[in-house]
């Protein structure tokens, strides 16, 4: 073989780099315009290619609400008012499972009774468009403190953070007051994603 002369392993190579090319520009494409990039530091092709192809599956995945695809699914949407508590606990418990059935998991709700929860899904949560990924192998993950809000920020900090994390944002924000650290009021078995 000449220095001219590909191996096979180096035709691998160019076919892996034309096809990374190819999905750089279906992704141009898909989001209207030259993407946003950066580096992770050095990364394989073949790595590149895989997240660039699951990038480019997230992109053309159909957008909905997780209202309407549990709507969809037979699940009965049922507002908060018109629940007793016996019944709502039993709606939300209905309404995390047929979520997870999509692949959607909800996080960081134990500050939170049975009826906060079960309004905050009905009002906001479900109500926001998001990707479908149930065929994807991805999963969507919600939270009623996922805003980033100062509000939040505190919620986490009382309740979820853990001693390293209250410290670490102490040394960050030394001039912010920093929330008693308290015990959850509820503890919930959520389904979580694998």
């Amino acid at each position: 073989m000449s220095a001219f002369d590909p191996g096979p392993g180096d035709e691998a190579d160019v076919d892996r780099e034309i096809r990374i090319e190819k999905i750089k520009g279906e992704l141009e494409d898909l989001v209207g315009g030259p993407m946003i990039s950066g580096a992770f530091g050095r990364v394989s092709p073949e790595l590149e290619e895989i997240f660039l192809e699951r990038v480019c599956e997230f992109e053309k995945a159909p957008w909905d609400t997780h209202f309407n695809r549990l709507g969809r699914r037979g699940i009965e949407m049922i507002p908060p008012a018109e629940l007793d508590d016996t019944n709502l606990q039993a709606k939300l418990q209905e309404l995390v499972r047929a979520l997870a059935a999509i692949r959607c998991f909800v996080e960081d709700t134990d500050h939170l009774s049975d009826r906060e929860l079960y309004t905050w899904l009905w009002s906001d949560a479900l109500r926001e468009e998001a990707p479908d990924l149930s065929q994807l192998g991805g999963a969507w993950h919600m939270s009623p403190i996922g805003s980033g809000n100062e509000e939040d920020m505190a919620i986490f900090l009382k309740y979820y953070a853990s001693e390293t994390e209250r410290r670490r944002w102490k040394r960050q924000f030394p001039n912010d007051s920093l929330p008693p650290r308290c015990g959850l009021p509820h503890h919930r078995s959520l389904p979580r994603a694998e």
